[in-house]
């Protein structure tokens, strides 16, 4: 109860009191004893007898001698004098009282305190080596005065402070060492016990020094006021390597402040001697320390900024920045590892990062950018892990591997650079994975000179050229990628190159899908490859690939493209939807085309043309707008056990001096002939089953000739064989049963044979022309027509052949008398050549 009376409200005195009455108060100052004693002595007051006016109050005596002098006293006098005191002095303060401990802890009195000495502007948190954060007030958990305790953590550092030594030195209530400069601070730590921490704060300013080497745990942080403040807190050197960290140093820190080497005026005297490579920080053999939130450059025309080399050579770097420098921006060799985070690595004048020599670093979400040379470059067998790394806009590629390097690459984005994305030759390596190549000047990825690289699930796009470029006898394997609007081929195969590409994407390029060329081979299967404006797949020129279970689809021009002697194997792929043949080949090209489906075709399913070869076995063909096969211009394939089938034209078409060997195929279902052999072709047909066509079986027109064994015809619309005038092809042991014979039905009846045909397919029966009308060879007319139609006129027999009646089609100035009506002849269909690639 006595200690809860102190805090209550006491009576207001009466006025009238006489001038010696009141009560006369003596005090004494506070003592402090220790705060784990019993409790605080307090010195009572020693008053005088009470007035008259006073012992009329009803409290008692004892509510007026519970307080000192000090203790009335308000707030604010207390903060004025603690305003002037040090950490230490309040610190002593805080021991005395409750209300001392709380005057003392003012937030606002310690911040003063904090950025007068630190200069910081929000306080940094520092709970053990190494560890540096600044942190607002209310992230600080379970402190009450964050000042007071950074205060705390940081209170074991010296200071270097240009200027400033009075804030440091003669003070009773401080303890805070102060130096001139870095080297007599770093000098001091070095003597300090290894317990001890080893904190030295460098404040704004330029500290020129003489090649700091760092062998202990010594924690060198900038410090100011500024919100940028590590920019001008700068330590340079222009007679040797700025900042050395070497054995020892596994604990050092190094944060928050500007690292430079400046190259000193050429020495005329010296010109000709060996040039002494110097950098800004070099991190040597078994040293780790912790850099970050600093700057490093240099203007040393070799060399690189920041080296770090040999075994054990351990830093972990992040948040620094290694700009506009004359050399290497990072430097790792001789089996030195690090890792590297968030980094910015820009305008150097030679790469951002050099890798060589069995080194490996670990980079993650580093900035690589606007370099005049490679962003990245790994070489005579470097390594290293990149992930998350935004490398762009540098002079060559983003990326080049050589020499046997063999880097990993995950989640990068790599674009705009002004050659390439990546670079791997001369036996490079590496594995390149889940990353964003795109906008690149030239090719996404090149792989050339034996290069053996994997390169998995990244998506390549958007070009200049094309998206995947291997040449040179390049290798690797190229899987589950996503190659899309590039401006040449999504991926490119030469000059003896043997890739494996699997399982990708290759879609709506400005150019073709895979283009495989000059001798160029590989393993080409599963991948997907539609939407492109030229070919899906061209093979050229020498080159023999394996095309395998891929599907090729509804692309702008031709599905697969074999020209100028392009050979290879095209097996169980699914070719479908596009608006030229789902395969051409032709001048001398002689691939092997097995158990594949071709289909849905705006156009025939497979084209030989110009001299092709190529042998086509145990296919699917069905479905396409024209003929499943045309074969013409002196082509020579081999069909062999294929099933072509309803198609919207005829099955399989040779014209133009076509040959071939036709063997073992089921022929069915077709809207017109099964075969159709014209304009001096000469084929052999020997086993094929050729049925339930809706026009002939065979026919063979127009000074064409044929070999036929033992081929069935059977059930087929118009007849099983049909042989225009003057053909007199080799026949062995056909079979011909069982067809509907429809034109001679039709014939037979008195029927026009346009009756049968309209204006969709070609009827072979003998035609005629009728002088009386007119008419020429171009004009046929069937002969129920010249019977009724043109009887009594001046008509002449031209020939048998495939025609149309064109009396019955209305397209003769007379009326036709056996159709019921009139047909109009703007539709007139005639079997179209099917429509040849362009090769550039």
């Amino acid at each position: 109860m006595a200690a809860r009376k102190r805090y209550e409200l006491r009576r207001r005195r009466s006025l009238q009191q006489s001038e010696g009455d009141g009560c006369i108060m003596s005090s004494s100052m506070v003592a402090t004893t220790d705060e784990r004693s019993i409790g605080l002595l307090r010195k009572r007051i020693k008053g005088d007898l009470l007035t008259e006016a006073q012992s009329s109050l009803d409290l008692p005596i004892e509510r007026y001698l519970s307080d000192s002098s000090i203790d009335v006293l308000p707030d604010e006098i207390f903060m004025k004098i603690y305003s002037f005191l040090y950490e230490g002095d309040l610190l002593t303060c805080s021991a005395v009282s409750r209300r001392f401990y709380r005057l003392s802890n003012d937030l606002n009195l310690w911040k003063i305190l904090y950025q007068g000495v630190f200069e910081y502007r929000i306080p940094l948190y520092h709970p053990e080596p190494r560890k540096f954060e600044f942190r607002e007030i209310g992230r600080w958990r379970d402190v009450v005065n964050p000042w007071k305790e950074s205060f705390r953590q940081l209170r074991q550092g010296v200071h270097v402070r240009l200027g400033f030594a009075h804030i440091y030195e003669g003070h009773s209530g401080r303890k805070i060492l102060h130096f001139k400069n870095l080297n007599d601070a770093i000098e001091h730590c070095e003597q300090l016990p290894s317990e001890v921490e080893k904190l030295v704060f460098l404040h704004e300013g330029m500290y020129t020094s003489t090649q700091l080497v760092v062998d202990t745990p010594l924690q060198i942080i900038g410090a100011g006021s500024s919100r940028n403040f590590q920019d001008s807190v700068i330590v340079d050197s222009n007679n040797g390597t700025t900042i050395t960290f070497v054995e020892g140093s596994e604990y050092a820190y190094l944060g928050f402040c500007t690292v430079r080497y400046i190259e000193p005026p050429l020495d005329p005297v010296r010109v000709g001697n060996t040039q002494h490579l110097c950098s800004a920080l070099v991190v040597n053999a078994f040293a780790s320390p912790l850099i970050e939130h600093c700057s490093f450059s240099s203007t040393c025309s070799g060399g690189a900024t920041v080296c770090v080399k040999h075994e054990g050579a351990n830093p972990y770097i992040r948040n620094c920045s290694i700009c506009g420098s004359d050399n290497v921006g990072i430097y790792i060799t001789d089996n030195a590892t690090g890792t590297y985070e968030d980094c910015e690595i820009a305008r150097n004048t030679l790469a951002g990062v050099w890798v060589k020599n069995k080194a490996n670093p670990y980079f993650r979400r580093c900035h690589i950018h606007d370099g005049r040379d490679v962003g990245v470059f790994t070489f005579e067998y470097g390594m290293g892990y990149f992930e998350k790394c935004d490398i762009h806009s540098n002079r060559i590629s983003g990326i080049e591997v050589k020499n046997q390097a063999n880097p990993t690459v995950v989640r990068c984005d790599i674009h705009h650079g002004q050659t390439g994305g990546i670079y791997i030759h001369e036996k490079g390596r590496g594995q390149f994975i889940e990353n964003r190549i795109f906008s690149n000047q030239f090719a996404g990825i090149w792989i050339t000179s034996q290069s053996d690289p994997t390169v998995r699930k990244n998506e390549i796009f958007s070009g200049q050229q094309g998206g995947v470029y291997v040449f040179g006898e390049g290798r690797g394997l190229i899987e589950q990628n996503n190659i899309y609007q590039n401006n040449l081929a999504g991926i490119q195969i030469r000059t003896g190159s043997d890739p494996i590409v699997r399982l990708n994407k290759i879609h709506s390029g400005y150019h073709g899908g895979i283009y495989v060329h000059e001798k160029g081979r590989g393993l080409i299967e599963e991948n997907e490859v539609y939407g492109n404006a030229l070919a899906g797949i061209w093979v050229t020129t020498g080159s023999c690939p394996i095309l395998r279970k891929n599907r090729i689809h509804s692309g702008k021009q031709v599905g697969v493209y074999f020209y100028d002697n392009g050979h290879g194997l095209l097996e169980e792929n699914d070719i479908f939807n596009h608006l030229y043949s789902g395969v051409q080949i032709r001048t001398g090209s002689n691939p092997k085309i097995t158990r594949n489906k071709i289909w849905g075709g705006q156009n025939g399913g497979v084209l030989v043309y110009n001299c092709g070869k190529g042998v086509l076995e145990d296919n699917e063909i069905f479905d396409n707008a024209m003929a499943g096969v045309w074969i013409k211009t002196e082509s020579n394939p081999v069909l062999r056990r294929n099933k072509i089938y309803d198609g919207r034209d005829g099955g399989i078409c040779i014209f133009n001096k076509g040959r071939g060997l036709l063997e073992d195929n089921e022929i069915y279902r077709n809207a017109q002939a099964g075969v159709l052999i014209s304009t001096d072709s000469n084929p052999i047909l020997r086993r094929n089953r050729i049925y339930k066509g809706r026009a002939a079986g065979i026919e063979i027109t127009n000074g064409a000739t044929a070999t036929l064994e033992g081929n069935h015809l059977f059930q087929n619309e118009f007849g099983g064989l049909c042989l225009a005038s003057d053909v007199r092809p080799i026949m062995r042991d056909n079979l011909i049963y069982d067809n509907h014979n429809a034109v001679d039905r039709t014939i037979a009846k008195g029927y026009c044979l346009f009756k049968i045909s309209s204006c969709t397919s070609f009827p072979m029966h003998d035609f005629y022309r009728c002088i009386s009308c007119n008419t020429t060879d171009r004009n046929a007319i069937c002969v129920n027509c010249i019977k009724s139609c043109h009887k009594g006129h001046n008509v002449e027999f031209v020939r048998h052949d495939r025609f149309f009646c064109d009396c019955g089609a209305g397209s003769l100035d007379r009326q036709c008398t056996l159709q019921s009506e009139t047909r109009d002849n703007d539709t007139v269909y005639d079997s179209a050549t099917p429509t040849e690639s362009e090769t550039t």
